[in-house]
């Protein structure tokens, strides 16, 4: 009996310190979950815009201001994407305003590009928000 009761006296709790290192510990685990959780919420809720340029056909003749690039283009995003912006090398261009809702399929008439014969030519197109949605690199017919 006597043994017993040594026993119960030398036991002893965690300590204040390693107690609060657990609590610690445990806390920072479960925010990280939660965070990871509402992330991966969010990303659910906001959708992607991409427009993919499919084809080009450059009309016109060669060195001709009033030259034109007829695009075809698919959203392949989650979203509607309107096109607010074309620049053909960089350069803004005039075109025929587009509205495409996700998996929508069009064609884009950009005006006023100056092609020469075999030039290779890059055409970007920016959402309402000034977001690059789409690119292309593409050499005009020799």
């Amino acid at each position: 009996m006597k043994t017993l009761r040594k026993i119960r006296k030398n036991a002893k709790a965690l300590s204040p310190v390693v107690a609060s290192i657990i609590l610690i510990a445990v806390t920072v685990a479960v925010s990280i979950a939660v965070a990871a959780w509402m992330g991966a919420l969010t990303v659910g809720f906001m959708g992607s815009s991409s427009v993919t340029i499919t084809q080009t056909n450059f009309q016109g003749t060669a060195g001709a201001t009033d030259n034109t690039v007829l695009a075809a283009l698919k959203n392949t995003g989650t979203k509607s994407v309107t096109i607010s912006q074309v620049k053909v090398n960089n350069e803004a261009m005039s075109f025929n305003a587009t509205t495409l809702d996700a998996g929508a399929v069009c064609h884009l008439q950009i005006t006023g590009v100056g092609w020469a014969d075999g030039n290779p030519y890059k055409i970007d197109l920016y959402d309402s928000s000034g977001q690059a949605v789409g690119s292309t690199q593409q050499t005009a017919p020799a």
